[in-house]
C-alpha cells in the first residue's frame, strides 16, 4: 500500500484495503460527494451494498490525515460493462482480460491533494498483478473524472449512450488504461 507525505504539506494520506468497518464512513464521504457532484447518478437505497457489488475484486480506501478520504474498487467485468467490452475487442482478448475500476470517489474537503491519482495507481497496479487490463467509464458529464483519467493517460475508446433504466438514458466515456 501507499504512504507519502504531500509536497508543501503537512498532510499524510495512504491507501489501504478497504475493511468492513470502513463501510460507514465511505458511505458519508460518497453522500458528501453526491451531495456536491451528482456522483453517483442516482443515489442506492442501500450505498453499502453498492460499495460491494457482487463482482468486486478488491476496494481500497485513501485516508489523509488519518481520515478516510476517499474509494476506489476492481471488479471483475460484467456484461452490462461497456468499456471491458470495447477494449476486448480492440485488444482481440476475452472480457475476462478486463478488469473495472469503478466506484471511485475522493471527499471535496480532500481534493486536490493527489488523492484521485493514487487511488486509481493503487487499482491500475492490483489490475496489471492479475493479469488483466483495467478499463472504466464515467458519465459523461462529470468532466473532473474525465480530465483525472485522461491526465493520467487513459485512453477514451469511445463515447456511448445506455439505457439504465426505462426512464433514463445516459451517456458515457469509455476508457481503457494506458498499456
Amino acid at each position: 500500500m501507499k504512504s507519502d507525505s504531500v509536497a508543501g504539506e503537512s498532510a499524510s494520506r495512504s491507501v489501504r484495503y478497504r475493511t468492513d468497518r470502513d463501510l460507514g464512513d465511505c458511505v458519508r464521504v460518497l453522500a458528501e460527494v453526491h451531495q456536491r457532484d451528482g456522483y453517483p447518478v442516482n443515489w442506492p437505497d442501500t450505498p453499502h451494498t453498492w460499495l460491494t457489488p457482487p463482482a468486486l475484486i478488491v476496494s481500497w480506501v485513501a485516508e489523509l490525515n488519518g481520515r478516510i478520504a476517499g474509494h476506489v474498487g476492481l471488479s471483475r467485468s460484467e456484461a452490462g460493462d461497456v468499456a471491458a467490452g470495447l477494449w476486448s475487442a480492440r485488444a482481440g482478448v476475452s472480457r475476462d482480460a478486463t478488469a473495472v475500476v469503478s466506484r471511485l470517489f475522493v471527499a471535496p474537503s480532500a481534493r486536490g491533494r493527489g488523492i484521485g491519482a493514487l487511488l486509481m495507481a493503487q487499482a491500475v497496479a492490483e489490475a496489471r498483478d492479475r493479469g488483466v487490463h483495467p478499463v472504466l467509464d464515467v458519465v459523461a458529464s462529470d468532466a473532473a473524472a474525465a480530465a483525472l483519467y485522461e491526465r493520467l493517460g487513459w485512453e477514451l475508446l469511445a463515447t456511448v449512450e445506455q439505457q439504465w433504466s426505462p426512464e433514463q438514458r445516459v451517456g458515457l466515456r469509455c476508457y481503457a488504461a494506458p498499456i
